[in-house]
């Protein structure tokens, strides 16, 4: 089959933004104005495409990430633009975090009258993480209290973004009705019978033509509800290019000579500076009013990259030597896995992203990552829950695989002549668990069937046994998270349960440094047991780095020489960040007994000493130990180690972890006492305020356990007025306190 589009005419990107910022609206208008759908759906009446769970449309909110694939015509060449709508809600974060892995542009969404918000910080951190270039859309301009300057200043202020405004909003809030392009030099004022489809477009200086807007009220309306004249048009004009060119020497020279730049070259160095992340081009707009959409689709297809705009993937080949895949439908197929999801019409369906090659319907593959064979049964091209079957995919396209039996999140998939391993997707680790119990017996087999294929679905859903009560725990992001999944359990698998209270998943560490020996010898007649090993615990000394798990080789090298002194041979354990180095000399423990030492320990990690929960932030040196020529097992070490790491940590000052979630309150200023005095009793810690169109923000950062049940308390105490949004931040010590309270309720005894 061949290419629906040249590689060079592809897009793929993401749509990203705070909850409520019109992500999917703007999606709906994408999909109307593109021809993909041929009535506009609404998030409000649970008529949009792209929101098609039951749960979505219910709440009015995106769940999971959907894709689609629409087409744009520019310059006379038809663009393919593969879209993927995220939510905006934390808990949902893992959906943006593999769909930015996988993505070569995106669009962020921001509210024109509040501007930066705490999800957008998470969203574009995201980003900034896997060095996905972006533009930046102003979204609601109709609303009441809009200010396109004070978005764009948030944007430079909170997120360090190098933005340039290339366009300019006619009138604001009710008066809103276009825009002005400052690289056409262009006005377009949107019709509005035509639920946006047609539009005019004058040239700019007909705005300060008298005769002409004799006949034109709407416009000069506009023009003096955002306080534009022909000397303001020409001061950020003036602005916009400098900036542009500040940031390309390749027009920089001509700009400094005073030649006019011309649109396309204004146009090729904006997307030069936004592919080299120098650049953020911003866009305004109102999604839902029909404006902005079809110059939005322009700037997608003018600035974002397409797969031969950014580099090479790398990844590792059998021998772990760097392997590189340029996007080239002639290189050996490679593809990540980036989203697994159950439809309950064909079962099992795996998106992938592919970076190299081609791949056939009913072709085979291998799963380079779990080392499988698979069969590709059906390849389909999905818009939203909708399908389109295809014959193939071809390098720098998103598809769906139907038939996959082994692959999940994150995994690889190539030519089996050709192996290579992309690297993984990263997923955050849960912060709060429920306990759930199923109503009957017949509920008990469905609860397991339907746990098994939540948790293939969403990687931050874990399912784990309470060890002392026998309880099934279920581990997710947020209050939210837990509720869908238990939604979906009942909804989609017929499952009834009980669901207990939620709970705060603590984390355990060390705070000084301690040295102890584990000995595991038992002989029972015949061959006996022997494992001994002598290890030292430390904190780690970069524990509060925010981003530790993208730490380089180079950087973990550096902190090892910290840690332990020169030599040694050291493994960093992401998930626990745990920092193992090997320390021995004169092979007093024979080499195949150091992996299992150290599995020992990562195993007893998992369950802390104080309250049983997992520990973190640990750094391990295994110094020395003996072994028995006959007697010596990898099990009896993996048992010594586990001895000696509990022992360590119990003299190395123990202490309990709590969750801290940054809160950002907005409320009217009289109820600001109210908001105050109650997240004061809630142990929080003020981070600052701000006036923002008639009310005031609020920013604290407030312990988890502190926070169940805010909503309810803060409608109380506001008569329902004010609105609240939380996002994880961090773990800190708990206060000794809370850690008795926690150590005593799980334990039984008391801690002093």
């Amino acid at each position: 089959m061949a290419r629906k589009a040249q590689l060079a005419e592809t897009r793929n990107i993401g749509i990203m933004a705070h909850i409520d910022a019109g992500k999917t609206t703007s999606t709906e208008r994408i999909l109307f104005y593109t021809g993909v759908t041929y009535k506009i759906g609404s998030v409000d009446e649970g008529t949009a495409t792209m929101d098609w769970m039951e749960q979505e449309r219910e709440r009015g909110i995106t769940i999971t990430s959907a894709a689609t694939t629409a087409s744009w015509k520019r310059n006379a060449k038809d663009f393919l633009i593969n879209i993927i709508d995220t939510p905006g809600h934390v808990d949902f974060t893992v959906e943006v975090e593999r769909s930015l892995r996988v993505l070569d542009g995106a669009v962020a969404i921001f509210d024109a009258v509040a501007g930066v918000q705490p999800q957008s910080e998470t969203v574009w951190r995201q980003a900034d993480k896997y060095r996905v270039p972006r533009i930046a859309f102003v979204n609601k301009m109709d609303r009441s209290g809009a200010d396109f300057h004070h978005a764009v200043q948030t944007m430079r202020q909170r997120l360090g973004a190098h933005t340039v405004p290339i366009q300019f909003p006619i009138g604001k809030e009710d008066s809103f009705i276009g825009i002005i392009d400052f690289i056409e030099e262009k006005a377009i004022i949107w019709l509005e019978e035509t639920q946006g489809a047609k539009y005019e477009v004058f040239e700019v200086d007909q705005l300060w033509d008298a005769e002409f807007l004799k006949g034109r009220p709407d416009i000069v309306v506009a023009l003096k509800a955002s306080a534009i004249d022909k000397a303001f048009y020409k001061e950020h004009r003036n602005k916009c290019v400098e900036y542009i060119a500040e940031h390309d020497d390749a027009i920089l020279d001509k700009y400094l000579n005073e030649h006019a730049l011309a649109p396309e070259e204004l146009r090729a160095s904006i997307r030069r500076s936004t592919i080299a992340l120098k650049l953020v081009p911003v866009l305004a707009g109102s999604a839902f009013k029909h404006k902005g959409i079809q110059p939005l689709l322009d700037a997608v297809v003018d600035y974002l990259p397409s797969p031969l705009d950014v580099p090479p993937v790398e990844g590792t080949g059998p021998n772990d030597d760097v392997v590189l895949r340029r996007a080239s439908d002639e290189q050996p197929f490679a593809a990540l896995a980036f989203k697994i999801m159950s439809d309950p019409f064909v079962g099992v369906v795996t998106f992938i992203r592919v970076y190299s090659g081609v791949l056939s319907a009913g072709s085979y593959v291998y799963n380079s990552t779990k080392q499988k064979r698979e069969r590709i049964g059906r390849l389909l091209r999905m818009h939203a829950n909708k399908r389109e079957e295809i014959d193939a995919i071809h390098a720098g396209d998103i598809a769906a695989v139907v038939g996959l039996k082994f692959t999940t999140t994150g995994d690889t998939l190539c030519d089996e002549e050709k192996p290579v391993v992309l690297e993984n997707i990263d997923f955050p680790a849960p912060v709060i668990s429920v306990a759930i119990e199923p109503k009957t017996k017949a509920d008990q087999e469905k609860l397991g069937q339907a746990m098994q294929k939540l948790a293939q679905e969403d990687p931050t859903f874990r399912v784990h046994t309470d060890p002392d009560t026998g309880q099934t725990l279920i581990s997710g992001m947020g209050e939210l998270h837990l509720e869908i999944i238990v939604d979906r359990m009942m909804r989609e698998f017929g499952v009834q349960a009980t669901v207990g209270r939620p709970q705060v998943a603590y984390r355990e560490t060390i705070r000084r440094r301690a040295g102890a020996e584990g000995k595991y010898i038992k002989q029972t007649g015949g061959r006996g047991q022997y494992g001994h090993c002598k290890i030292e615990v430390l904190p780690l000394p970069s524990s509060g780095h925010e981003n530790m798990k993208e730490m380089s080789t180079d950087d973990l090298d550096l902190l090892a020489k910290q840690v332990a002194g020169s030599g040694g041979k050291w493994r960093f354990d992401k998930e626990h960040r745990m920092l193992f180095i090997d320390k021995t000399v004169g092979g007093s423990i024979p080499k195949e007994f150091i992996a299992p030492i150290d599995a020992g320990i990562r195993e007893a990690m998992e369950n802390g000493i104080l309250a049983g929960y997992e520990m973190v932030d640990i750094a391990v040196l295994l110094v020395d130990g003996s072994y028995h020529d006959v007697d010596s097992s990898e099990m009896a070490f993996k048992i010594a180690g586990s001895m000696a790491f509990k022992e360590a940590c119990g003299k190395a000052h123990p202490v309990l972890l709590e969750p801290i979630m940054k809160v950002e309150v907005v409320t009217p200023e009289e109820y600001m006492p109210q908001v105050f005095g109650d997240l004061n009793s809630r142990r929080c810690q003020i981070q600052g305020t701000e006036s923002r169109s008639g009310a005031n923000v609020i920013r604290v950062e407030v312990p988890l356990a502190e926070m169940f049940g805010y909503a309810t308390d803060v409608r109380s105490r506001t008569q329902g007025r004010a609105s609240f949004t939380m996002h994880f931040s961090h773990y800190a010590e708990a206060p000794a306190s809370v850690a008795e309270e926690v150590v005593s309720k799980a334990t039984g005894r008391v801690i002093r």
